[in-house]
């Protein structure tokens, strides 16, 4: 842990809220693109300007074991809204390369999106009478059957796929519900249009429970910002783009003050996996980047705040992930959870009031493509033993072929010493896990036999900007 998230700790210890809940609260998911967890002053970084995000953790709570499903777009975007593993909903590999592991993300005409029939956050809040709105990327599959407008969402305002796929495709799209109303979009505006788009959504919305689902197209590559910010961090582009990501959440937490929602309104800060081996991004201290299973690809900041009733000051060290923001909400707006699927993730509303200091899970499983390479438990972590890894240019993973490797991250999260020769019970233990894994979930050339099919259109067609 940083010396400065140390300090954080020691100065802000929790205080015990005594509101009562309030009905209904509403929620704003922020999510960012490719942040890493040393990408924010409260998280270590010296060369980034995070001031309303250090206040966001100040008043409320910081994790510092929190972790998303996978290290690359798509698969990570499919566990946040649904709270399932992206193998159980079929989202873990393009299906325009089904014999590949090769390919994990959705491009532009894919075949492939969610299923209309899985449940996302904004379908659970929906028959509770909350207005919904998705502001920003996309990524699980653009077309018009999969767009968030048929999966929940009142209201779309966004890019549909990575802001990358505009150069061998088509110009990239900015949408408006299911139309496209600019091509190219100039992406220097993005993160600030975004945030209008959210405070707009605020006032108009502000006597009834509203879902604000904000995932960011920063800090993916390539990099933009607004001219009120471009040149101004000590990081080059990287950092402006990171600053303006501040100024953002800063400007919808200023609104919510404004609008007196700030004790109705539970706001969450996250990032959909780690920061590139390029660009200009930090994990920290964490072994690893986007891409891989080691805890940098992997582990993200989370900072999550509902003033007056979640305990200020708060670093949860305890295992969660992105999987339990959707269970967490339900329990929040006494939502009851679908009974005919399995869902992965867990409500962690204890440890957000302060009265739980135990994770909900019995493990937790890293997948990279199609493959199952790692298993965490408390604090052990087991790199599988692997005859082979499929590698790319872009995400480079280990070595071809390997043993097991046993980390202890509470002492090594950075995966420096390996304790497998010392710990066999461990090793065993963490592999009877998997096994577990590999029947539910499924491995490479292996199915899992609880798994959920996506969708797939057989004619797909490109989103274009129309005469």
């Amino acid at each position: 842990m940083t010396t400065l998230l140390f300090l954080f700790t020691a100065l802000l210890l929790p205080t015990t809220s005594t509101a009562a809940q309030s009905p209904q609260p509403n929620i704003i998911l922020i999510f960012c693109d490719d942040l890493g967890y040393g990408d924010l002053a409260v998280y270590g970084s010296t060369v980034h300007r995070t001031p309303h995000l250090d206040q966001m953790a100040a008043d409320g709570a910081l994790f510092t074991d929190f972790y998303v499903t996978s290290g690359v777009c798509t698969p990570s975007r499919s566990s946040l809204l649904t709270g399932c593993y992206p193998r159980r909903v079929d989202m873990h590999i393009n299906a325009r390369h089904p014999d590949s592991v090769g390919t994990q993300v959705l491009f532009p005409r894919a075949k492939k999106g969610l299923n209309p029939n899985e449940i996302t956050i904004a379908e659970m809040l929906k028959e509770q009478g909350y207005a919904t709105a998705c502001i920003g990327k996309w990524h699980l599959g653009d077309q018009p059957e999969f767009l968030p407008t048929r999966q929940g969402f009142d209201t779309y305002f966004g890019i549909p796929y990575s802001n990358d796929m505009n150069r061998d495709f088509v110009p990239l799209p900015l949408m408006r519900d299911e139309q496209v109303i600019e091509a190219p979009v100039d992406q220097n505006t993005l993160t600030k249009r975004y945030t209008q788009e959210a405070i707009s959504f605020i006032r108009d919305h502000s006597k009834q429970p509203f879902f604000i689902y904000l995932p960011h197209a920063m800090t993916h590559n390539p990099l933009h910002a607004s001219d009120d910010f471009r040149g101004k961090s000590a990081n080059g582009i990287y950092g402006d783009a990171v600053e303006e990501l501040d100024w953002s959440t800063g400007q919808i937490l200023a609104e919510l003050k404004t609008q007196g929602l700030e004790e109705n309104t539970l706001v969450i800060f996250t990032s959909d996996n780690g920061a590139a081996s390029r660009w200009g991004g930090s994990n920290g201290d964490l072994r690893g980047w986007k891409g891989s299973t080691w805890e940098g690809g992997m582990r993200v900041p989370c900072i999550m705040q509902w003033k007056g009733f979640v305990p200020t000051g708060q670093v949860i060290t305890e295992m969660s992930s992105t999987l339990d923001i959707l269970p967490t909400i339900a329990q929040w707006t006494d939502t009851k959870l679908p009974d005919d699927r399995t869902i992965d993730g867990f409500s962690i509303q204890s440890l957000l009031l302060n009265k739980n200091t135990t994770s909900p899970y019995t493990a937790f499983f890293y997948y990279q493509k199609a493959q199952l390479q790692a298993v965490r438990t408390g604090k052990w972590k087991l790199h599988l033993a692997l005859d082979s890894t499929y590698q790319s240019n872009h995400f480079p993973g280990f070595k071809e072929g390997r043993t097991a490797e046993l980390y202890n991250l509470e002492e090594d999260r950075q995966e420096q010493h390996n304790l497998a020769s010392e710990q066999p019970e461990i090793v065993a233990q963490l592999e009877h896990l998997a096994i577990y894994a590999r029947q539910h979930l499924g491995d490479l050339h292996q199915d899992g036999d609880q798994v959920r099919p996506a969708a797939i259109v057989e004619e797909p067609t490109v989103r274009l900007l129309e005469p």
